[in-house]
């Protein structure tokens, strides 16, 4: 991006990318360390669902819970990360970012120490929307900050940057997971979140400032977001983008809450083994993620997300065919790779399509944006256990019915596509 200039590239509504701009705001402080603050804040998802993945087992045996009661428990973090969200981003447009970040953070770790003295799976699904809830504020906090600062193709290269820090949550979590209950039980998991939660609250306070002032806020009350979020919803373009989010991160969550058991439980592997090919396939997401930086040189955000959706939509698929004719697990889990890896390229642009039309109400447009991944996540969970431990079909379904409904939302609910054509083809001109 060139600064004090921004891109005009002559778009219908809706249609392609928004204008390539970086909006003044206040200064952070450096630029690695805000990377590397907002990424952990924005990571609070996959690292509360995915570093106990490998103990989902040993845990319904410890609370002797069947395993749809105990994938119960990822809906319930997937609950409270979709209310969190459509709480936290209004109050950050009322309040300001900071404070309501750093209390919902410090929330988090207290409902983290509480879900380690579980004695149920009731209690622990409970403490569980409740540690979701509160972790919400980081996820939706951090992508407001970048909206405050950033749009169009520069929103997407930072969120691309963010990805480097919080693809490393999906990639050691599970690791980090695994290792853990070689020597504890999956409790201690859950006492390293707190102290994670801890380090955030910290990181925050101290290396955050401000990002929206206050002639920026929005004082209006719960009926000004009620309408707030109405708008949102009648905006064509905005509801496609997020509708895309939502599907395309379900069909993950799908291969999230669906794989420990059909990995370990149908093909063998152990908890070790099973946290390997899992990081496996989160590494391949922020490597997309950065190829995604490297592409946005050349082509518009929407190109490349309907292409990635694409891909996502033709290897889910792909995994419902080989699972039903009775395929292997090698046969699976290169399919799986493309599922995950794909929204390396795909969500950094829906995201900062879905937020570049909407600069004063970035908290808001950001919590309806997560709470439609997350609900579509909540309910993905309970669907993949169905049909007990025993086969994979009813994953595979999911994957590929998200899959096919997140590309379709992108390319029909936001206009007719147009050919991709480089960035660098656009008319330039100076404000």
């Amino acid at each position: 991006m060139v600064a004090g200039r921004r891109f005009d590239l002559s778009r219908p509504p809706g249609s392609s990318s928004p204008p390539d701009t970086a909006a003044p705001a206040p200064r952070l402080g450096g630029r690695a360390s805000v990377v590397l603050i907002l990424g952990a804040l924005s990571a609070f998802g996959p690292l509360s669902i995915d570093m106990y993945l490998p103990g989902l087992p040993a845990l319904g045996r410890s609370l002797d819970a069947p395993a749809w009661a105990v994938q119960l428990t990822l809906t319930a973090c997937l609950g409270g990360l979709a209310l969190g969200q459509v709480v936290a981003g209004p109050l950050s447009d009322r309040f300001g970012r900071r404070r309501p970040l750093i209390a919902g953070v410090a929330l988090y770790a207290v409902a983290s120490l509480l879900c380690a003295a579980a004695p149920s799976v009731a209690v622990l699904a409970a403490l569980r929307f409740a540690q979701g809830t509160a972790g919400a504020a980081g996820i939706v906090i951090a992508r407001a900050i970048v909206r405050d600062m950033h749009s169009g193709a520069a929103a997407a290269r930072f969120f691309s940057m963010l990805m480097l820090v919080n693809g490393l949550a999906p990639i050691l979590a599970p690791v980090v997971g695994g290792q853990v209950l070689e020597v504890t039980t999956w409790r201690g998991v859950f006492v390293i979140l707190a102290a994670i939660g801890v380090l955030l609250v910290a990181a925050s306070a101290i290396g955050l400032r401000e990002t929206l002032p206050p002639d920026r806020r929005h004082p209006g009350g719960v009926g000004d977001t009620v309408r707030t979020f109405g708008r949102l919803l009648a905006d064509r373009a905005f509801l496609g983008y997020a509708l895309a989010c939502g599907l395309a991160f379900g069909a993950m969550f799908a291969y999230i809450s669906g794989s420990p058991f059909v990995i370990q439980d149908i093909y063998g592997a152990s908890p070790q083994l099973f946290s390997v090919m899992f990081a496996t396939n989160a590494l391949g997401l922020v490597v997309a993620s950065q190829v995604n930086r490297a592409l946005l040189r050349r082509l518009e955000p929407r190109a490349i997300l309907l292409a990635a959706l694409g891909v996502q939509a033709l290897a889910g698929v792909a995994l419902l065919v080989v699972v039903a004719a009775g395929g292997g697990v090698w046969g699976i889990v290169p399919l799986l790779f493309v599922v995950v890896a794909i929204l390396g390229l795909a969500m950094p642009n829906a995201t900062a399509l879905a937020l570049a039309d909407h600069p004063r109400v970035a908290g808001s447009a950001s919590g309806l944006l997560g709470v439609l991944q997350f609900i579509v996540g909540a309910a993905t969970a309970p669907l993949v256990g169905v049909a007990g431990t025993g086969t994979a079909l009813p994953m595979a379904l999911t994957i590929a019915v998200l899959g096919v409904g997140g590309a379709l939302s992108a390319a029909l609910a936001t206009g007719p596509a147009r050919l991709p054509r480089p960035v660098a083809s656009a008319r330039v001109r100076a404000r």
